[in-house]
Order: C-alpha cells, then sequence, then structure tokens
C-alpha cells in the first residue's frame, strides 16, 4: 500500500521504516529535513510539503499523522483542502480523545475518513513490532489493517469502536502506565533506603525480570537504566508527563470511578519539580530507556 507519513519523529521515524521493511511506499515529510532525508536512505519518498504529499498519494489517500497533539489541528486545517470524499486522515499520536470525536465529526461532514490510533512500544517496537489500538469508521479501519497488521506485534492490535475509543483506550493504558512506574520506583526507593542499602540493584532487577510475579518490560527498562546509571548519580528526579494521567483522572471524576493509584502517581510527577527522590530518579530513567523522553541531568 502508498501512504503519506507527516511526522518523523521517534516514533513516526521507526513506524515509517518498519513499514518500508514490510515493502509498503511511504511519502514523507517533517518541519526537520534532516530526518527527511534519512527516511529516504531506505527508500521513501521524501516531499518538502503537505501539498506534494498529497499529490503522490494514489486515491483513496492515506495520511498518517505522527506529530504532537498540540500541532494536529493546525495540521488538518492544512491538510484538508487537499483531499477528497473517501480519503483517510490518520491521527497516531496521544491525543485527547473528546477532541478526537470532534475532528471526525467535523471531517466527516466532507466525506474524510478520520481514524485515531494510540501506539504504544517504545523505542524498542521498531525492532519487535507496535502494539496498536483503534477507534472510527470500520470501513476505513478495513483498509488500513494491512498496515497496521505489518507495523504490529501478532495480536497486537485490536479495532475497539466508533471516533475516540482508540484514543480513549490509550489514554487509559498510559494511565496504568503512571501506576505501574511509580509503584516501581516507590519499591526501588525503599531498596534504596531500607536495612540493605548495598543490595546489587542491577543483578536484583534481573532475578526479578525472570520468573517472578513482578517481570515485565518496565522491570527490564527499570534494568536497563540502572545500568546506564550507577546508583543515578547523574539524574536530577524530574519526571515529565504528557497529560494522559490527567485527562484519564478528568473521565474518571466524570463517571465517578475511584482511581488512588494513578491520581497519586501524577503527583508524584506534578510535584517532582521539587520533590525529588531516588524513586523519581528510577521513573525518570524508565521512561528515557523505553520512549527516549529524556531526562534532566543533575
Amino acid at each position: 500500500m502508498k501512504i503519506g507519513f507527516i511526522g518523523l519523529g521517534k516514533m513516526g521515524y521507526n513506524m515509517a521504516s518498519k513499514l518500508l521493511y514490510h515493502k509498503h511506499s511511504i511519502v514523507a515529510c517533517d518541519r526537520d529535513a534532516k530526518q527527511v532525508i534519512r527516511i529516504q536512505k531506505k527508500g521513501a519518498i521524501g516531499v518538502r510539503s503537505i501539498k506534494e504529499l498529497v499529490e503522490n498519494l494514489p486515491s483513496p489517500k492515506i495520511v498518517w499523522l505522527m506529530i504532537p497533539h498540540q500541532a494536529v489541528d493546525a495540521t488538518i486545517a492544512e491538510i484538508v483542502p487537499l483531499l477528497k470524499t473517501g480519503d483517510i486522515l490518520i491521527d497516531g499520536g496521544n491525543s485527547n480523545y473528546n477532541e478526537s470525536v470532534k475532528r471526525s465529526k467535523d471531517l466527516a461532514k466532507k466525506g474524510i475518513k478520520f481514524m485515531d490510533i494510540g501506539v504504544s512500544g517504545g523505542l524498542v517496537a521498531a525492532k519487535t513490532g507496535y502494539c496498536m489500538m483503534v477507534g472510527g469508521d470500520k470501513y476505513a479501519f478495513n483498509i488500513i489493517e494491512p498496515i497496521i497488521r505489518d507495523m504490529c506485534v501478532p495480536s497486537g492490535y485490536g479495532y475497539f469502536g466508533s471516533s475516540g475509543a482508540g484514543h480513549y483506550v490509550k489514554m487509559v493504558h498510559n494511565a496504568i502506565e503512571y501506576g505501574m512506574m511509580e509503584a516501581i520506583g516507590e519499591g526501588m526507593n525503599l531498596i534504596q533506603n531500607g536495612p540493605y542499602p548495598n543490595i546489587n540493584q542491577v543483578k536484583l532487577t534481573d532475578v526479578w525480570n525472570n520468573g517472578s510475579i513482578i517481570r515485565s518490560f518496565l522491570m527490564e527498562m527499570t534494568n536497563q537504566g540502572l545500568q546506564h546509571h550507577p546508583e543515578m548519580k547523574d539524574v536530577d528526579g524530574f519526571i515529565d508527563n504528557t497529560g494522559e494521567g490527567r485527562w484519564s483522572i478528568d473521565e474518571a471524576k466524570k463517571y465517578n470511578v475511584p482511581v488512588p493509584v494513578i491520581a497519586t502517581s501524577l503527583d508524584v510527577r506534578l510535584a517532582s519539580n521539587k520533590k525529588k527522590n531516588y524513586g523519581t530518579k528510577i521513573v525518570a530513567v524508565m521512561r528515557d530507556e523505553f520512549g527516549g523522553h529524556g531526562i534532566a541531568k543533575k
């Protein structure tokens, strides 16, 4: 299939590369010309503008946005006049599901199918495969399913319902991630400041990740982070957040659903600009290991 790809950041570049590996044709653009040149070297058609990108696509045109949620509306405003009835526009970033519902309704008036797809798996998914959660028009999903299938691990994607569903479940996914990461950070803080502070934490997290109940991808990332940042001496301890935790808490309040673990984990992140400890350092490093989010250095 031939698909337009807008946004070649950490995730977008790797996703486009994976599609090229599976022999799909990619027309790509990004504000960073160097990223366009990089993907061209892998076989993509690099273009300088959204207009040129659309012109290089057959109908029905399929365009995948992999950009920050703050930039989605401006990009849609630029691309919509270039699209026609039956074309498909995909938002694969972490947009608020309410915005995705509105965008879908607005685009439906012009005959354009809008799909919201939550993408998970981190940087390692470039090799192992992604996990994707899809919302939007079911007919459009059937069209783009081969693209999604080739990017994902076996059984690692699903269609979850009408517009907004994909971004909704991805929002909850990230909120769960907040809580799981906070629990690991708190546990490692207790190890570091408990009665046995000289425990080899690299060995411990490796042991935990082989056969224990708490083995997980996040524990693997903790182990890698401990190796890359011995004793966390170079790590400040500030944990950034991208919004999904707060959105989930807002939804929980709306539907009267208790989420104490998620709420506490968000509070810790928001306070981490001042209240730092070994646990917040662990969480910050974990985020950098799986997502390349960067860490504040001491």
